[in-house]
């Protein structure tokens, strides 16, 4: 029987069911006082429920075909993982807009339109290589996120960053379960790699269209400082994008896998700390 899983072998993905409670943290700008920086996470977090189900289920479809036991069980703790981050952002999301007065059926449903779209337009396969693609998105921005020189770890509430760093820690270690299943399942290299373009965009695009739209609930969309400092938070020296684009290129290269990147040390930073608390 050969092997399909190429996650090491330190790495267990089980779900940690957790519960956060961020309500008061949500009704404020809780990254840095600043309604930018805040909102783009926020914009984020809108589109992972439904995002989260389109994983499961693109990676549910191919189940069957996995032979090696290890990838077996890795897609069980993947499975496990991303229903418990749906539960936790759909906790989150509701009480984000409850609060804020932002549109949440409006931006669901955006999501929903595409997400019924891309049954229609792309093949079982097509949808395991976005889903792939999009793990690599979720896992460098892990990355980010918990190095202590990020501004995630030096400006966020920290009852905001404990759900984030637990979430990145998840993203973390199961950020080759897609992958291994396309290969494994016969994806090839073309197909990966014109994923993640389209996965960028249409993620990015989503972002943009719920940070705006939060942003004019919060009465902040016309405030060219507002713009200027966001620009300089996604763009700049420390930006986030400029960060891991580097780490986002690195899934071009020939014969890639997402443990290329050792991130067994920030793992286990986060375990000890967790363990300390």
């Amino acid at each position: 029987m050969s092997q399909q899983s190429h996650t090491p072998e330190y790495v267990d993905i089980h779900p940690r069911n957790r519960e956060h409670e961020i309500a008061e943290c949500l009704s404020r700008d809780w990254y840095g006082d600043h309604p930018f920086k805040t909102a783009w996470f926020n914009a984020m977090s809108i589109t992972f429920p439904l995002g989260e189900k389109f994983f499961i289920d693109s990676v549910r479809h191919f189940a069957g075909e996995i032979t090696d036991p290890k990838l077996q069980q890795e897609i069980k703790g993947f499975c496990g993982q991303e229903n418990v981050h749906r539960r936790e952002h759909e906790r989150y999301n509701q009480s984000l807009c409850n609060q804020r007065g932002y549109d949440l059926e409006y931006m669901e449903n955006r999501l929903k339109k595409k997400l019924a779209l891309s049954q229609k337009m792309y093949t079982p396969l097509e949808h395991l290589s976005i889903t792939a693609a999009l793990e690599h998105i979720t896992a460098i921005m892990a990355e980010w996120a918990l190095d202590p020189e990020s501004t995630m770890a030096q400006e966020a509430d920290p009852t905001m960053r404990a759900l984030w760093d637990w979430h990145a820690v998840e993203e973390m270690e199961h950020k080759a379960v897609a992958f291994d299943v396309f290969r494994a399942v016969g994806g090839d290299e073309k197909t990966r790699k014109k994923s993640l373009k389209r996965a960028t965009f249409f993620l990015l695009m989503d972002i943009f269209v719920h940070l705006v739209h939060m942003l004019k609930r919060d009465g902040q969309l016309w405030k060219p400082k507002v713009w200027w400092q966001g620009m300089g938070f996604l763009f700049g020296k420390k930006g986030i994008l400029r960060l891991i684009y580097p780490m986002w290129k690195e899934y071009y290269r020939d014969g890639f896998h997402p443990w290329d990147r050792d991130t067994q040390e920030q793992l286990e930073r986060w375990e000890t700390a967790q363990g300390a608390s």
